[in-house]
């Protein structure tokens, strides 16, 4: 059974723990019955409110917890800011939150937004634009944009409600700055969960949302039941997608399940991506069988043009543009060499924090005028090079791709 498999249990709380102000079915005696057996349990909410809080809550509904074992968003925010050295903030929440954060060693009153070191973003019903408009000013004079959370709505009375994630929007359209987020799905609040634990525990999570509990405990490389009925994902190793079903709490007890078995997530290669673009690469060989590489600045690595696609731009329109760009040569294209797509190479996680998994086709391409330059915006070094003798160090994917062109040509390619 599961109760037996693991050492410690991370929960979610709304719609796992309980629903609004009541209790889900049986879970105080589940819980009751995992701390009998010596298990270790942690609460996880995105509520940017106090431990304090969620064990008042807890306890009214006969559920045992100690404020130790409460990680909010409100919590792990404070955390965060205390280790970063952070000393004061503007704050766009709660009293809740200040409170929280005063805990934490963070002076939350900061007079007006431009001496805060961080701009906070968590809830509070009384923010006005005035207040969007001065946290915005703050960010783009250097103050560290942090959210307690991104989520965009919780469930209300008449439907899905505005939620923090309305805020944040905001304060990033206004400030054209990306937050560090501190809630699910973020890995933080999975770890601090984690370093509770005596070395050697095993984790489990259990949560009720596939996007937000299921996705940031495999960030985090945790296993991860869900509870209810939301849908899965079609591709089996997507990061939402759980390791096992349960319908109650009362199911950690069972010695078998309906649904998927249990299996222990095996964490990838590679991070979740935010999103998956369009890319091009672009294998460009001269008269004599040589292969034009160049050295990016982002990387200092050497690779084959790559890059982007725009907004209306065919894909070999935008490989002979990325050769223009990177290189000054003008070329044609001559044949498809591929469409690749594996995340283990093609994943990418930028300095600004943002993840991309690309869907990049690649061309055999030919030089047809313009002239090489040396070095550009985006390049150390360009060159054409021999196949058997190519600069290191390269690019993950891109020797894959040119190995695959020099098959097409019946050139040797060594490596």
């Amino acid at each position: 059974m599961i109760a037996t498999a693991f050492d410690a249990f991370f929960l979610d709380l709304d719609g796992v723990v309980y629903i609004g102000d009541r209790p889900t079915e049986g879970a105080p005696a589940a819980l009751r019955e995992l701390r009998r057996r010596g298990r270790e349990l942690r609460f996880l909410t995105n509520n940017p409110t106090s431990a304090e809080e969620i064990v008042r809550c807890l306890r009214a509904m006969d559920i045992d917890a100690r404020e130790d074992e409460v990680i909010t968003s409100g919590t792990a925010t404070a955390t965060f800011l205390a280790e970063k050295g952070v000393k004061n903030a503007w704050v766009l929440g709660h009293e809740e939150l200040k409170a929280t954060l005063r805990a934490g060693g963070v002076a939350p009153e900061a007079k007006n937004a431009g001496d805060a070191d961080a701009v906070v973003v968590g809830w509070d019903d009384d923010i006005t634009l005035a207040d969007i408009r001065a946290g915005a000013l703050a960010l783009r004079r250097g103050a560290l944009f942090v959210a307690t959370n991104e989520d965009r709505t919780y469930p209300g009375p008449e439907g899905p409600l505005a939620a923090v994630g309305t805020l944040v929007e905001a304060l990033a359209v206004g400030s054209g700055q990306k937050p560090v987020a501190i809630g699910k799905p973020q890995p933080l609040m999975f770890d601090l969960a984690r370093r509770s634990l005596r070395k050697g525990q095993r984790a489990v999570m259990i949560g009720d949302t596939p996007e937000v509990d299921i996705l940031g405990a495999h960030r985090a490389g945790l296993t991860a039941l869900l509870m209810g009925e939301a849908p899965v994902f079609p591709y089996r190793q997507d990061f939402r997608n759980p390791d096992g079903r349960i319908t109650a709490l009362a199911d950690l007890f069972r010695d078998d399940l309906d649904g998927a078995p249990l299996r222990e997530w095996d964490s990838p290669p590679y991070s979740w991506p935010e999103r998956v673009e369009p890319g091009v690469a672009a294998i460009v060989l001269d008269g004599r069988g040589r292969v034009l590489l160049m050295r990016r600045r982002d990387n200092r690595l050497w690779g084959i043009p790559s890059g982007h696609v725009e907004p209306t731009e065919t894909v070999q329109a935008a490989a002979l543009r990325e050769i223009r760009e990177e290189t000054g040569l003008e070329a044609e294209v001559t044949r498809l060499v591929g469409v690749y797509s594996d995340p283990r190479s093609q994943v990418m996680t930028y300095p600004d924090g943002r993840i991309r998994h690309f869907v990049t086709t690649c061309f055999l391409c030919r030089p047809v005028g313009g002239a090489l330059v040396s070095t550009g915006p985006e390049t150390l070094e360009t060159g054409f090079f021999p196949p058997e003798s190519l600069p290191e160090p390269m690019m993950t994917m891109h020797p894959r791709w040119l190995a695959d062109a020099l098959a097409r040509t019946g050139a040797p390619f060594i490596r």
